[in-house]
């Protein structure tokens, strides 16, 4: 399982380190770039030398972070019921939700990716067979996240995950 450790005292690793904190707790909209900067200890230019704009240094730890994820969520695929895949599936729902709870990515992780392909609707609709079934579950796990945002109680929403029912076709 990869752990992407930039080198921290230099100013680009300061920079992803802050941004995977302040990212983590709010959404994207509601940063400054000037809240970046002071929270990596570097001018608002730095942003701009390393990523290009705030929104380069948000892809940059999303794309981090959401490798991070499927890490751990394919690991629970492979080690899960190959006789039930879905029980597999909702395992791994379940890994990559206590492993964003854990690490407070649940505003970096809780909104679909703009622009670019969706990895996570990726791995669940390869786990399930189906793009459009993945898609939902992808849909359905970031809605459990959001809830926790909004103050849902943890354990209420992980319970929830583990009684997702879908079927899938033989």
């Amino acid at each position: 399982m990869r752990e992407w450790v930039p080198i921290s005292t230099s100013p680009k690793g300061r920079l992803a380190l802050a941004a995977v904190r302040v990212f983590g707790d709010r959404a994207f909209g509601e940063v400054t770039v000037g809240e970046l900067a002071a929270a990596a200890g570097v001018t608002t230019g730095a942003i701009y030398h390393h990523f290009g704009s705030k929104l380069g240094l948000y892809e940059f730890v999303r794309a981090d972070v959401e490798r991070r994820l499927l890490d751990r969520m394919e690991g629970a695929l492979a080690v899960g019921d190959h006789e039930n895949a879905a029980a597999g599936v909702r395992a791994a729902l379940v890994v990559g939700f206590d492993f964003a709870v854990r690490e407070q990515f649940l505003h970096l992780l809780g909104v679909p990716p703009t622009g670019i392909a969706d990895r996570l609707a990726a791995v669940l609709g390869a786990a399930v067979g189906s793009p459009v079934l993945g898609r939902i579950l992808a849909a359905a796990w970031r809605a459990a996240l959001a809830a926790v945002a909004d103050g849902a109680d943890v354990d209420e929403t992980r319970a929830a995950l583990r009684v997702l029912e879908f079927g899938l076709a033989a």
